[in-house]
């Protein structure tokens, strides 16, 4: 398959809603063609999600796969590793809010500081057609409410609340790490 270009927050196309993905459509072989070209990408950019609309897809389809970081993963970072999500949807279980820096693919370079609700209950067609649910909690909901936002055209950038809190990735103080 192949490794695809991420597009960045200057092309208009990652401010689209994403569609739908038809149930044939998972049976498809250009579905499983963008699965593996998602696979590629996201391998060969070192990132730890990645959504259709980011490889200029407007399908409703969302990877994750955690173990590129070091950082923060919990027990249950199994919940997240190599998941194909299509037609995701996403219900707040736990409406504490935590913030973290956040980093993109598409807004290379920076960090953004952003608060997000800390518990929710994913739900999803998997890449075999099978309809799942997970809870995430702490860092992989904050992934996966970052990758999620893709879906609906929303960049990380767009919930920073202080314009003070969007910096270069190299200057993330030494004692703060970043979900990227």
């Amino acid at each position: 398959m192949a490794v695809r270009e991420i597009i960045t927050s200057e092309n208009p196309e990652l401010r689209r809603v994403a569609k739908p993905v038809d149930a044939s459509f998972v049976q498809s072989a250009e579905f499983a063609e963008l699965v593996q070209d998602m696979r590629d990408t996201l391998l060969d950019s070192g990132g730890i999600g990645l959504a259709a609309p980011q490889i200029a897809e407007s399908k409703r389809v969302v990877l994750f796969d955690v173990r590129a970081t070091d950082v923060r993963l919990e027990e249950d970072a199994e919940l997240l590793l190599d998941t194909i999500c299509v037609n995701p949807e996403l219900i707040v279980t736990d409406s504490t809010l935590a913030g973290q820096w956040e980093g993109c693919l598409s807004v290379p370079g920076y960090l953004g500081y952003v608060t997000r609700p800390q518990g929710l209950s994913l739900s999803y067609i998997d890449e075999w057609g099978q309809k799942q649910t997970r809870n995430l909690n702490g860092f992989l909901a904050t992934v996966c409410q970052h990758e999620m936002d893709h879906l609906d055209g929303i960049l990380y950038i767009d919930r920073i609340i202080d314009p003070s809190e969007l910096i270069k990735q190299e200057d993330l103080p030494e004692n703060e790490e970043a979900v990227d």
